[in-house]
């Protein structure tokens, strides 16, 4: 690795750099909140979070349109706070993701409920406290839907998921909008089932949404999608059932290893001359961005505990783990893996090719491949880009205690969430 230099900021990370002689977030030392709360540790950056922000803001200036964060990519209370207190509306998955917006001072009015599979309690739970909308994934969750709001007195606001076929050219894990794919209701099958919707006597219909996928870097995919719901909008209102919002998901990409996805303003800028050119640019507008606003936003540290030389392989072990940070396990995913403190006058010729692994006992527990390191045991080590789907996923795999969270603000850190004890994994367990 180069030895540090006076300000050296990294790819995809403007809040995040080297200065002096270690690695900042803002204006704290990652080497300092390192000693102090341990390792892992997960450290976000609110300027990060509320800069990505305002690429979304300044790309609607002067539209009508409502940002929702999908808080799946990173549900802690306080990151739901920065967006809430920011104006954001929320886009969850669960009843356990509306009861974190409303502990967050999220506005229930400002939520869709996203998600193939919502259960009666959820919906339920969900009216009672009048959420913004329920975007409906099958027709079979419009017959659920309509029956428990009128056993609840209530009408349910719904906007059907479209699955327009498009291919995002992502990681297939993460493609939503392929015909092979569980989510939404097929192109051909929408004015069938907005008919559908319209007849129920629990349902209201207030709009159309459409979500593609994740970690989405070209803008064609986002164009063609936005084509052929426009198309459906014009088919459902010839059929006389009004849409009143167009909801054009999330999915937006960042920069893990040399990715160039558009800038979320630049993106729109493209989308919504195509919106204005179709006569459709003063509809009401809803989108739900997760990953683009928390991904560069946040680290994990973690310490080198040994180096164990290998007849094929070399393997620098650490004590984040899969539990820990379960992409690369997952998806095969890349997070650029960068040393907390440089060791001074090393160069390229010092470095040794690793694999960095942690210690669960699963062959699939690693962080990094083929990574060249300069590194000694009791380094730190920073893994990049894991504001998003790193802390989200987490478990208690092998009965690890999740990672504490560190939220900095400028030269403050604030602990966000406490280290969990092994008594904390299994405290809701009794013997018999």
């Amino acid at each position: 690795m180069n030895a540090p230099v006076a300000l050296k900021t990294l790819p995809g990370q403007p809040h995040i750099a080297y200065q002096n002689d270690g690695l900042m977030v803002e204006g704290v030392r990652l080497s300092d909140l390192a000693s102090e709360y341990g390792t892992p540790l997960f450290v976000y950056s609110k300027a990060a979070m509320l800069s990505a922000l305002g690429a979304y803001q300044r790309g609607f200036a002067g539209r009508k349109a409502q940002i929702c964060y999908a808080m799946k990519a990173n549900s802690s209370l306080a990151v739901l706070q920065v967006f809430a207190d920011a104006g954001c509306g929320f886009d969850i998955v669960s009843g356990g993701e509306l009861a974190r917006v409303l502990a967050a001072g999220g506005d229930p009015a400002k939520v869709i409920f996203s998600g193939v599979g919502k259960t009666r309690a959820e919906m339920k739970q969900a009216l009672q406290i009048g959420i913004g909308c329920f975007n409906v994934e099958s027709e079979a969750e419009l017959d659920v839907l309509s029956q428990v709001a009128v056993s609840a007195g209530k009408k349910a606001p719904v906007s059907l998921r479209v699955n327009p076929n498009v291919d995002p050219k992502t990681h297939p894990y993460i493609s939503t909008g392929l015909k092979g794919n569980k989510f939404g209701i097929a192109h051909e099958d929408t004015l069938r089932a907005y008919r559908h919707a319209a007849s129920l006597p629990g349902l209201h219909v207030v709009g159309i949404d459409c979500h593609i996928g994740s970690q989405i870097t070209e803008t064609t995919p986002y164009l063609d999608a936005m084509d052929r719901v426009l198309d459906l909008v014009a088919e459902i209102e010839a059929a006389g059932i009004p849409i009143h919002h167009i909801d054009f998901g999330g999915g937006l990409g960042i920069n893990y290893n040399g990715d160039t996805p558009p800038e979320a303003d630049m993106l729109w800028a493209q989308l919504l001359a195509k919106l204005d050119a179709r006569g459709y640019g003063q509809r009401q507008l809803m989108i739900e961005p997760g990953r683009s606003l928390v991904g560069n936003a946040g680290v994990c540290l973690t310490e080198v505990m040994y180096l164990k030389p290998g007849e094929q392989k070399n393997f620098c072990i650490v004590d984040a783990a899969m539990n820990d940070l379960p992409r690369p396990a997952m998806y095969q995913a890349f997070h650029q893996i960068v040393p907390v403190t440089p060791r001074l006058g090393a160069d390229a010729g010092d470095s040794v090719l690793y694999d960095v692994v942690g210690p669960v006992c699963e062959s699939g527990d690693w962080i990094g491949r083929d990574r060249q390191l300069v590194v000694q045991a009791g380094d730190t080590l920073a893994v990049l880009s894991a504001g998003a789907y790193c802390m989200s996923m987490a478990s208690n795999y092998n009965t690890r205690g999740r990672a504490a969270e560190i939220l900095v603000d400028g030269t403050r850190a604030h602990l966000i969430r406490q280290r969990e004890s092994a008594f904390d994994t299994f405290a809701l367990e009794q013997l018999v």
